[in-house]
């Protein structure tokens, strides 16, 4: 299956049923006065988060969604049937922005959450309705009111605990496959991972969920490569997972590259908890080891750990650490939970 995590849709909520002018007229009722039904309402525009989606792709072949109209009302004071709804069925984690790509209308973070994105029209009043005591036989009855018609955009932001960041070739693949049942495509030249990769790893008998985007480069920021539009992938995660190339000879430069881009793309992303860990030690002598980590570790202003991906070495220390964030991160969530449910005091 194709990934895809950005489509533009139409959608149009149905118009109401227009009411109906009309008399009742039987044998033996000279008087029967007006009986024009209600037209009937117009269907609406929902928007749902399901279950077994992990991409928009769906919505590259179709997408124009159309609620169904209201029926007229009719006479004997029948009114008319509502238009059927319309739900646009995405994964968990789309946000639902409006036509400038900028404001969020709705941002679907939980199974089963439904939003209503337009409102389908009001059905019309039959004569029925205009009934006085001075005006007994009205003629006029409304037309329904017409649909909600808007383009949106959806934007899937995957949902994980951790996210991976680096340049390209670092290795993010490699400890995604080594540390999960995910089979990435691994190869040695760059932009190897084209879309991101999910993998669901254990340690200490508890699992959590990593996210693996294609590496990124200087200017990203400025639309350079292809990492800078899966950023927004990782901003969802409790802690970020920093690998740099052991075996390069521009360790640090390498770091800050990525610091750089992550600031530059805005947002909370650069303050986020992140471990940063010198990976392919297993290409290393001992002294070069040293070096670059106390090199790196200077330049982050950090602990800085090490590991191989490749032969596993060290893959656990890495997880254990990402583990206590998440942790860390749940726990504060609870509590901030917690505190806005109190009870209001004055």
């Amino acid at each position: 299956m194709k990934f895809l995590d950005l489509a533009k849709v139409y959608i149009r909520s149905g118009a109401g049923g227009n009411g109906c002018a009309s008399f009742r007229r039987e044998k033996f009722m000279e008087y029967g006065g007006p009986d024009g039904g209600d037209g009937g309402c117009g269907g609406d525009v929902w928007v749902e988060a399901v279950d077994g989606l992990n991409t928009l792709i769906d919505f590259r072949y179709q997408q124009h969604f159309f609620a169904k109209n209201g029926q007229p009302g009719m006479g004997r004071q029948r009114t008319g049937k509502d238009g059927d709804d319309i739900i646009l069925r995405v994964p968990v984690g789309t946000e639902v922005l409006d036509e400038d790509e900028e404001t969020v209308l709705a941002d679907l973070t939980e199974l089963g959450q439904r939003v209503q994105l337009a409102r389908g029209g009001n059905g019309g009043f039959g004569n029925l309705h205009f009934k006085t005591s001075t005006n007994q036989a009205p003629r006029r009855a409304n037309s329904g009111q017409p649909g909600v018609e808007r383009t949106i955009w959806l934007r899937l932001k995957l949902i994980a605990d951790a996210g991976l960041l680096g340049l390209p070739n670092a290795g993010k693949s490699t400890f995604l496959a080594a540390t999960s049942n995910a089979r990435p495509k691994i190869a040695d030249y760059p932009f190897t991972t084209l879309h991101p990769n999910l993998g669901v790893v254990g340690v200490d008998n508890v699992e959590f969920v990593i996210a693996d985007i294609p590496g990124l480069i200087e200017g990203a920021h400025e639309g350079r490569g292809i990492g800078d539009r899966f950023l927004g992938h990782v901003e969802r995660c409790a802690v970020l997972l920093h690998l740099v190339d052991g075996t390069s000879e521009t360790v640090v430069e390498d770091y800050q590259t990525i610091i750089h881009e992550l600031e530059a793309y805005g947002g909370d992303l650069a303050h986020k908890p992140r471990i940063t860990v010198l990976n392919k030690i297993d290409a290393l002598d001992v002294d070069e080891l040293a070096e670059r980590r106390d090199a790196l570790a200077k330049a982050s202003g950090g602990k800085v750990m090490t590991m191989s991906g490749v032969a596993k070495q060290g893959t656990t220390e890495v997880l254990r650490a990402l583990r206590a964030q998440i942790d860390e991160d749940r726990l504060r969530q609870k509590k901030s939970a917690e505190e806005d449910d109190q009870p209001w005091h004055p």
